[in-house]
């Protein structure tokens, strides 16, 4: 079950985070202004077709999170969802550059990301 604040802070979150007051972000979802308030003062709880319109609207915005809060907002994108979906260990090679007078195979890949995460790939 959405609880109506929690809900009503992910969605101030996102009407900040895009820099829109109640009434632009109501326009650019297609909803009734009244129904923004409604929902931000927790009268109202939002309906299917209202969080799809959001979801629709705005590609950083997560599913789960805005229903939850789980997951993040802004959507983070990873590197899963650059890649082709099947990798084999010569795609990856052929898109390393050479190692002079290595014949050796790749064990692993690993990328670190800015917020001091890593992600680590293995053929």
């Amino acid at each position: 079950m959405i609880n109506s604040d929690d809900f009503a802070r992910r969605l101030k979150s996102v009407m900040d985070f895009y820099q829109l007051s109640a009434s632009q972000f109501a326009d650019k979802i297609d909803v009734q202004r009244s129904s923004i308030s409604h929902l931000l003062s927790g009268r109202n709880k939002p309906s299917l077709d209202f969080v799809l319109k959001i979801i629709k609207t705005f590609d950083e915005v997560e599913l789960y999170w805005l229903l939850n809060g789980k997951g993040t907002f802004p959507k983070v994108e990873t590197i899963e969802d650059k890649l082709p979906p099947i990798i084999s260990q010569n795609t990856v090679q052929k898109k390393l550059p050479e190692f002079s007078g290595s014949n050796e195979s790749i064990e692993r890949i690993v990328i670190f990301f800015k917020d001091g995460t890593f992600k680590e790939y293995r053929p």
